[in-house]
């Protein structure tokens, strides 16, 4: 499949708890710190997210019309879009390579805030396909507050990409899996 090379480090030991257990040990051994500190970040990624869910349906929730917390919801997510826009886009004015129009340098400061402003496109259509139904079964609050925490867990991917991995890694899953799980959810909920 590789040409008879095996993956370096977890990789080629299987995934799953192997592949943790993997990253631990090498992170002991002091070869891949890194892993380490991104598992981290994806740990604490996963608890945010629980949190961002979770929580907001644990007291009463005030009326707020299906409509109304959905614009709320999704404006935090587009004020970091337009962010992002007018950063590359100063950044395009500012650089003769690229002002007109040309390719990105690989690895640029543009490309970074490029990759993150794809990337969270991709989080806010998949927001946008799976909120209603989150706020439906969860309620307004819910996906009011998520929306709040996909803005700040966007942020810090921004930040991480070129701070630390584990912030990026906690960015990630701090966007990505509140999404996720209220939809899982809510399914069950819907379901059961």
């Amino acid at each position: 499949m590789n040409g008879g090379r095996e993956p370096p480090g977890p990789l080629r030991r299987g995934g799953g708890p192997d592949m943790i257990a993997a990253m631990v040990d090498e992170d002991k051994s002091g070869r891949s710190g890194k892993r380490g500190k991104m598992l981290a970040g994806g740990i604490a990624g996963t608890i945010w997210a629980v949190a961002v869910v979770w929580l907001p349906g644990q007291g009463a929730q005030p009326f707020i019309p299906l409509n109304l917390a959905l614009v709320y919801a999704f404006l935090p997510g587009g004020l970091f879009m337009a962010l992002l826009i007018g950063r590359i886009a100063t950044r395009r004015f500012a650089d003769d390579a690229i002002i007109d129009g040309d390719p990105l340098p690989p690895g640029s400061a543009a490309d970074i805030d490029q990759r993150v402003l794809t990337g969270t496109i991709e989080q806010m259509v998949l927001a946008l396909l799976v909120w209603p139904f989150v706020a439906m079964q969860l309620g307004s609050v819910t996906v009011i507050v998520m929306g709040l925490a996909i803005a700040v867990a966007r942020l810090a991917f921004w930040i991480g990409y070129r701070v630390s991995p584990s912030l990026r890694i906690f960015g990630f899953a701090a966007s990505f899996y509140p999404t996720v799980l209220a939809a899982l959810w809510c399914l069950l909920k819907f379901v059961l």
